[in-house]
């Protein structure tokens, strides 16, 4: 993992294994499976295809897992923030944001992340908006600057 810093504009990253090496592989394998099916239609390209089609589904639904598990996350440490930030009488606000307004929230610096929440609410800002509206510039706070980036 690395030693550097999230920030805006590097919580995003490609994972060489799955990006450059899995995915290409199971497409191309999948193509080579259609290809092949067209060629000649017997039992043994059809269950080619079939197993083709199950690995390259099977992929990207095991990426996506660890990137929703990451988002309720990200999701439940910005309401703790919230909560130790917001005054008191603010708090029954915090649960109306949204998943995606949260993890905009993310890389607000913890002086202006409690009046983004309330502009969040008031004007339905989304996660992009909360970002490029935040003058941090995408310093990360909260401590989470080991956790792996979400793509």
């Amino acid at each position: 993992m690395s030693n550097n810093p999230q920030s805006f504009k590097s919580h995003g990253r490609f994972d060489p294994l799955f990006h450059f090496f899995l995915a290409p592989v199971l497409l191309a394998n999948l193509i080579v499976a259609i290809v092949a099916l067209v060629h000649q239609q017997n039992f043994h390209h059809w269950w080619v295809l079939l197993l083709s089609l199950a690995a390259f589904i099977l992929l990207f639904k095991l990426r996506n897992y660890p990137l929703k598990v990451q988002d309720r996350v990200i999701r439940l440490e910005e309401r703790l923030r919230l909560q130790a930030l917001a005054p008191a009488e603010w708090h029954a606000q915090i649960y109306r944001l949204n998943e995606d307004q949260l993890i905009g929230l993310r890389f607000a610096a913890d002086d202006e992340v409690v009046e983004l929440a309330k502009q969040a609410l008031e004007h339905n800002l989304t996660a992009s908006r909360l970002r490029s509206g935040s003058r941090v510039g995408g310093r990360m706070n909260g401590g989470c600057e080991d956790w792996p980036s979400r793509q």
